[in-house]
């Protein structure tokens, strides 16, 4: 492989490396707050999951993946693979 071309493939793979650490980073955060949520769910005997309001989010977010020139149906995927998680998170707070 010319040095050229490998230089400029480690480049990119470093930023793909970086944005990587990024999302992991944000994905932390997301579910510190959405622990939060399920605590006060689980409080006030509200239920894990809120089919309204994951409905909005997902047209929310298709709607983002268009204007970023990003598959909305990936991203719907990645969200609901999220919220999935959210939900049985919520389930084993009210639970303990």
């Amino acid at each position: 492989m010319d040095d050229d071309i490998r230089a400029e493939l480690e480049e990119i793979r470093a930023s793909i490396d970086n944005i990587d650490a990024a999302l992991v980073h944000l994905l932390a955060e997301r579910f510190k707050c959405t622990k939060r949520v399920g605590k006060l769910k689980a409080e006030h005997h509200l239920p894990p999951a809120d089919p309204d309001r994951e409905a909005r989010q997902i047209a929310r977010l298709r709607a983002k993946a268009e204007e970023a020139d990003l598959d909305p149906a990936f991203a719907e995927k990645f969200l609901t693979f999220i919220i999935d998680e959210v939900i049985h998170h919520h389930e084993a707070i009210a639970r303990d």
